[in-house]
């Protein structure tokens, strides 16, 4: 199959889910939510957008043709997807398909629906891509592998794959860096950064840097439209428990009540809680990023001032040439031999 027919295929795919139906968005979202409860609506609604908008045409030929992606022998790339925000492995299956290998999935049993009707959808569109595209419970008999998951899973897959051409990620977050002088809307697009999905994905913002003498209550304020993530048990599950042990340890921290705000140096909270570092200047930003540069996916700031970051609001929303863990997956791919 040709580059061109991929792209099409692909583009269709994209074109296709822009254009479901709200009853079919809503019956989908709730067979995803069976299989997972932390798969709202909110969350699987804003996953087809992100992949909507990654499957935008003029996005796509213009990434995949400036890396001629015709390998001279097709191989079986192994991809082991993650499953702690919804499709969050589709962008692996893209870029394998897109470069003219075939695709041997490991589903992660969290996520497991939505990929699989993606990829029937893109057999309908393209039944070329039937042969190309197979799901399996272990990643024997592959070529080459992907695999996403924590630190302690990816010492294993290393070990595992050490023989065959591998890509391995671990654990990442996200960050924001406040400047102090933000509006109530520019906050408000933070929120979005960091509550999507609940603030399970390596994109969510789970650090805040601000300034010494900044002040919370406004940010607070701008996320309180967020207050209904409350309702889910079990989000609520984890914000009681982490301020039950913060009372407990006679900790400082600022409630939002359904958030809490908690000076630490750690870079990844937990869910319900984002933990912020006072900095005195952007020099000093700048060191502290320096220093958890492996652990960091992304940065955000207002409007995108500070350098190297996106703009509030953009996290969950990748160009399809923002590869995760900053490694050229494409590249990765069209080196196997």
């Amino acid at each position: 199959m040709k580059l061109s027919a991929r792209i099409n295929a692909f583009s269709r795919l994209g074109n296709e889910l822009g254009k479901m139906s709200l009853p079919e968005r809503m019956g989908l979202a709730e067979t995803v939510r069976n299989e997972n409860p932390w798969f709202v609506e909110d969350s699987v609604l804003l996953a087809i957008k992100g992949v909507v908008e990654l499957l935008d045409e003029g996005r796509l030929n213009s990434w995949a043709q400036s890396y001629y992606p015709e390998p001279i022998l097709p191989r079986t790339i192994g991809v082991a997807m993650a499953g702690n925000i919804p499709m969050v492995g589709f962008h692996d299956l893209l870029c394998v398909l897109m470069s003219g290998h075939r695709l041997k999935a490991k589903l992660s049993s969290q996520d497991s629906v939505l990929v699989k009707s993606l990829v029937s959808r893109l057999v309908e569109i393209e039944p070329r891509f039937q042969d190309q595209v197979s799901f399996a419970e272990n990643l024997k008999e592959v070529d080459a592998i992907i695999a996403t998951g924590s630190d302690n899973t990816s010492r294993y897959f290393e070990y595992y794959f050490r023989k065959i051409p591998h890509l391995i990620r671990k654990n990442r977050s996200s960050c924001a860096v406040i400047l102090g002088e933000e509006s109530k809307e520019e906050f408000g697009l933070l929120g979005q950064d960091v509550f999507s999905y609940f603030g399970l994905g390596c994109r969510n913002v789970s650090k805040l840097y601000v300034p010494g003498e900044f002040d919370f209550e406004p940010l607070l304020a701008a996320w309180e439209p967020y207050q209904q993530l409350i309702n889910n048990n079990k989000y609520a599950n984890n914000y009681d428990y982490q301020k039950a042990i913060m009372h407990l340890n006679k900790e400082q921290f600022h409630d939002g009540g359904f958030v809490i705000l908690k000076e630490n140096h750690q870079f990844v909270s937990p869910v319900s809680t984002v933990y912020f570092e006072k900095y005195h200047d952007q020099q000093e930003v700048h060191e502290k990023l320096q220093q958890v540069e492996s652990k960091l996916q992304v940065i955000v700031s207002a409007r995108g001032w500070f350098t190297g970051s996106l703009p509030f609001g953009k996290a969950q929303f990748p160009d399809v040439g923002d590869y995760a863990d900053q490694v050229d997956t494409m590249k990765f791919l069209l080196a196997i031999k």
